[in-house]
């Protein structure tokens, strides 16, 4: 989904050998993905076309993490913003946890959520912050959020499967299955392909209204009122001639799910996915659901720029619905995205697909996009894999490295950009260390 900073914030103040200075080059590399991967709205403050649509630089970040059940599990919370200064060297908390707590004490972020899996196999679950700025309860530890763009991984996964399945081909045209649907000024769905769709080369226009998800977060929106809106613009750029990220792209994908497999496309993947690989607390909410299911913090975001931080916690998610709607945690999408790069939900042959990129110099310098899923250099050297979203009240990041490492961090408030950029410090200093 496309992610908007919903105000500015003050710079955050450097500390001598802080890990944020040490890791600060590779955010700069890691935060573009933020901004470029994983979002539903443009943030306030992000640069945009004369059209109104966002500009590439308007996306989010990667996520991943561990295999279910196989690591042991720590937990480790602070109900505080920080340490007190006398504590002693042995009881100060880890680098992941310093960092949580400035994000809340320096950047304002309610709550934090974090799960690491490190070198030595063993995921530390992490809190920070209060998970109601109300009663001031604490972070449920591993709690439900709303995961914004990474939705759209569980999306790619499904329609790989049935390209695995021989119903879907990735280099037909979008007309193939949804003929005479999508046209427009620019826009013919003859010569836009399926891959392109998941790749985000098809140049269609973004339909993705940020001041609609802010002003009525209850409206109950269906995917061809989404997908008119997004036809009433004209086309970007040819097809397969740059990439940019779209959630339009997204949004006719599920609609392909749909129309291949005679079933909605939450229950596609809640069944292909979800139930597949065990993920017990992640699911696809039914059309109307505006709740979230089990123990979470609550989410916020600030209406309009400068005002006072609403609560965002219970919407709508039918605007995001295939590009965005779902509801997971932490610790599941460690699993999901180890999983996934693991070989245990795609067949070799559609993995590999998934895992070919394009350059994505509107990001930055050596990040690409594959077929829903990202990778991201590491300043230690390596790549994470992943996604990440933004959605009004939650920000997701993270990413997996081929050696099981994994990381997933969630802050409950839609960010500004300067916190995406910590979020994204945090994941390549977490996954580094």
């Amino acid at each position: 989904m496309n992610e908007y900073a919903a105000h500015p914030s003050a710079s955050p103040r450097r500390r001598p050998g802080s890990p944020h200075r040490r890791t600060l080059a590779a955010a700069v590399v890691v935060a573009a993905v933020a901004v470029a991967a994983g979002v539903l709205v443009p943030p306030a403050n992000a640069s945009t076309r004369p059209d109104g649509a966002p500009s590439a630089t308007a996306t989010a970040g990667p996520t991943t993490g561990p295999t279910a059940g196989s690591a042991a599990e720590e937990t480790v919370t602070a109900e505080s913003a920080a340490p007190s200064a006398d504590v002693s060297a042995a009881a100060r908390p880890d680098t992941v946890q310093q960092r949580l707590e400035r994000l809340v004490r320096e950047d304002g972020v309610p709550g934090v959520l974090a799960a690491v899996k490190g070198r030595d196999g063993r995921t530390r679950n992490h809190t920070a912050g209060v998970g109601d700025l109300a009663t001031r309860a604490k972070v449920p530890v591993d709690g439900q959020v709303r995961i914004g763009s990474n939705t759209k991984t569980f999306t790619a996964v499904v329609v790989l499967q049935l390209v695995g399945e021989g119903k879907v081909a990735l280099d037909a045209p979008v007309d193939t299955y949804l003929p005479g649907l999508v046209r427009g000024d620019g826009i013919d769905g003859r010569n836009i392909t399926v891959r392109q769709l998941l790749q985000h080369t098809s140049g269609l226009p973004e339909y993705v209204d940020r001041e609609a998800a802010l002003g009525d977060k209850d409206r109950y929106v269906e995917p061809r009122d989404l997908l008119d809106r997004a036809l009433a613009g004209k086309a970007h750029f040819a097809p397969g001639t740059k990439w940019e990220y779209n959630n339009t792209n997204y949004l006719l994908a599920g609609l392909i799910i749909q129309k291949v497999t005679g079933r909605p496309v939450g229950e596609e993947i809640n069944r292909r996915v979800v139930e597949r690989i065990g993920l017990r607390h992640t699911y696809f909410p039914v059309p109307g659901d505006r709740t979230i299911r089990e123990p979470h913090p609550k989410g916020y975001a600030r209406a309009t720029e400068g005002g006072p931080l609403r609560d965002y916690t219970e919407l709508d998610p039918s605007w995001g619905w295939a590009a965005g709607a779902m509801v997971s945690t932490t610790g599941d999408l460690n699993r999901f995205f180890t999983a996934l790069l693991g070989g245990r939900v795609l067949a070799p042959a559609q993995l590999a697909e998934m895992r070919t990129t394009v350059p994505a110099p509107e990001i930055g310098p050596g990040i690409g996009y594959g077929l829903g899923l990202t990778s991201t250099p590491l300043s230690c050297g390596g790549l994470a894999w992943g996604h990440g979203g933004t959605i009004p009240g939650y920000r997701t990041g993270g990413g997996v490295t081929d050696d099981g490492r994994a990381v997933s961090i969630a802050v409950t408030v839609l960010p500004t950009r300067e916190i995406d950029e910590h979020v994204e410090a945090l994941v390549d200093s977490a996954l580094c260390r």
